[in-house]
């Protein structure tokens, strides 16, 4: 599909002229009930619509492929004066809402005008998108699926079961068919709206053909079968049924502007790769979210969890979750055909944040499931890292520094963990590892790391993938430690660590004793002018003079974002807020989180700091 349609486009481009006449015949009727703000007249004489403009329309979802919508429009209205003895006129302004129906499925040659009002805000039953994609927020997600499980499944909603996605289909009016879709499967999965003409790749003739398809079949390559897993392909087939019941309105919107659409295709990493937000975006987020929530109710999930703990508990002899953990994750993927990764998110959807620390794979490693207080973990963070990460924390994170070089903290097993017996010890073959109370007490002892993604891909699809750090994973997730490094080779990595470090000791051992002499070499070593580092603290340059030559003082606040703004390394920060006059009070909550930018968020832009701030609860800089 190409970006996003807009409904209210279309309805300008076609029934403009439409609504204009109803809406100037409904003002010609109607005008002494309208809110008109006469000011020149004394006497009505006349009143008419001389112009027209659409501000927006409201789209409801009804049965079928049926719409019903609301178009406000803004009805610029000429009054004219009655009495002979004035020659006056007035022109105000209108807002009328046009209740209008139509049927997507006749490509709205049905389209109706039932009714005219002025215009009150208020919200549609069924709201659907400019684009015809209906709103469904995150914290909706399993109701959705449970209302899509009452309308073609309810049976999964009694009790736990697997559920069959070819009888799913049928019940929907689906056909499956397995065929060879491309050559190098990066179309693991699409749905036919309509009748067409497709090519598809002949494994045989090596070649792409054209063929005949029927509307309403989804088609699922069996190559996925081998390359990937059972429980991918049931997904593939249910995420194509939730196009067909949510986005079938959308698709029709798209042939009202290209009648050769027929079909919505899947890519394997999700079918989105430029970076805006477009409704085909969230068509695909809306089907990821809600097929392994349609494979897997939540309420009947919890049941058939709970079972196969208890089960494992018993059999293994143990009342630690964590020590069932896996192997519950792994029973649940084959009773309701789903992936690994698809059981052990649901898990922690379920409130099993043990399942966290599940399945995860370090440098090609396998790590020991580890559990931790509810909450101690954010959902892009993490307590495990791979060497190369620990090795350029162990050197650049300014906190972690102290704690390595005085060795109360040791890298184990993928993690920084307090060196206390209580934490670490050795195995019978001499390795030290992390003792069974620090695998179940991970916030108490082991330290914190921010993940980020790094990929062409869009982070909204992937964000559930932060808890999927499993074997098979095709995401490479990286530690953020700044700027520069992120992209280059180890080799040059390495080489950049070192010369950034140099560098960095470099400045710090030629900065003078003072505030304004430190200010004014740093903003010459960075080579910022004064316009650019206004425009990214959103100080006042003049201001920004001012303090820089030392002709104010400034505050706190000032010199943080100046550091910020020039992306100062923490030992050079720390030198010009000593020589600030001012200091960091750790006491205070809003300090708190201020050393914590300069210590590991020096690196990123302001905007990216501010919005860290704002989604924190932090006093803005």
């Amino acid at each position: 599909m190409a970006g996003d349609r807009s409904f209210t486009d279309y309805v300008k481009s076609r029934f403009f002229n439409d609504l204009y006449s109803a809406a100037e015949e409904y003002v010609e009727q109607n005008w002494e009930g309208l809110d008109l703000d006469l000011r020149n007249i004394h006497r009505v004489g006349g009143v008419a619509m001389s112009d027209m403009t659409i501000k927006f329309v409201s789209v409801s979802d009804l049965q079928d492929l049926k719409i019903e919508f609301d178009v406000v429009v803004d009805a610029e209205i000429e009054a004219t004066e009655g009495d002979y003895h004035y020659d006056e006129y007035d022109i105000c302004n209108q807002w009328l809402s046009i209740r209008c129906t139509g049927d997507l499925a006749l490509n709205l040659d049905d389209f109706k005008i039932t009714s005219i009002t002025s215009y009150q805000k208020g919200k549609m039953p069924r709201p659907l998108s400019d684009a015809l994609v209906p709103y469904i927020y995150k914290e909706d997600l399993d109701k959705v699926a449970l209302d899509f499980l009452r309308k073609y499944y309810p049976e999964a909603l009694k009790a736990p079961m697997p559920l069959d996605p070819s009888k799913l289909a049928e019940r929907m009016g689906l056909k499956v068919e397995v065929r060879d879709i491309t050559e190098d499967l990066s179309i693991f999965g699409q749905i036919y709206f309509h009748d067409a003409e497709a090519e598809f790749y002949d494994s045989e003739m090596d070649e792409l053909v054209k063929t005949s398809v029927k509307a309403k079949t989804i088609f699922v390559d069996p190559k996925a079968y081998f390359m990937r897993n059972l429980g991918a392909v049931n997904n593939t087939i249910v995420h194509e049924c939730v196009h067909w019941d949510k986005h079938r309105k959308a698709f029709e919107l798209e042939r009202l502007y290209n009648a050769s659409a027929s079909r919505i295709r899947c890519e394997t990493v999700g079918g989105i790769k430029d970076g805006e937000k477009d409704a085909t975006d969230w068509m695909e987020w809306q089907a990821n979210s809600l097929a392994p929530r349609i494979q897997m109710p939540l309420g009947t999930f919890k049941t058939k969890a709970f079972e196969l703990i208890k089960q494992y508990q018993k059999e293994l002899g143990t009342t630690e979750l964590i020590d069932v953990m896996e192997p519950v994750i792994e029973a649940l993927g084959i009773f309701f055909c789903v992936s690994r990764q698809a059981a052990k998110i649901r898990m922690i959807d379920a409130g099993y944040e043990e399942a966290i620390g599940t399945f995860t794979y370090i440098d090609g490693r396998y790590v020991k499931p580890h559990s931790f207080k509810k909450g101690a973990l954010l959902r892009n963070q993490t307590f495990s890292i791979g060497a190369e990460d620990a090795a350029i924390q162990s050197i650049t994170n300014a906190k972690l520094i102290p704690l390595v070089k005085d060795g109360s903290y040791l890298y184990v097993d993928a993690h920084f963990v307090l060196n206390h017996p209580k934490y670490v010890a050795q195995n019978i073959f001499g390795e030290t590892e992390l003792t069974d109370f620090a695998r179940t007490h991970m916030e108490e002892c082991c330290l914190v790391f921010d993940l980020s993604i790094r990929a062409g891909v869009r982070e909204r699809y992937h964000r559930e993938c932060f808890l999927n750090r499993d074997e098979t994973s095709l995401i490479r997730f990286e530690i953020a430690y700044g700027q520069g490094y992120e992209n280059a080779s180890p080799e040059k990595q390495r080489k950049l660590l070192a010369d950034t470090i140099a560098e960095t000791q470099r400045v710090l051992n030629e900065l003078p004793n003072n505030l304004v002499g430190s200010l004014q070499m740093v903003r010459k070593w960075k080579n910022v002018t004064y316009a650019e580092l206004a425009e990214r603290t959103l100080l006042n340059e003049r201001t920004l003079r001012r303090v820089m030559n030392g002709e104010e003082g400034g505050s706190l606040n000032t010199i943080i974002l100046i550091c910020l703004g020039l992306h100062l390394p923490p030992p050079i920060s720390r030198h010009i807020i000593s020589k600030s006059g001012f200091s960091l009070k750790y006491s205070n909550n809003d300090h708190a989180w201020y050393d914590h930018m300069l210590q590991s968020r020096y690196a990123h832009k302001m905007d990216e700091n501010r919005k860290f701030l704002q989604e924190h609860g932090i006093t803005p800089l």
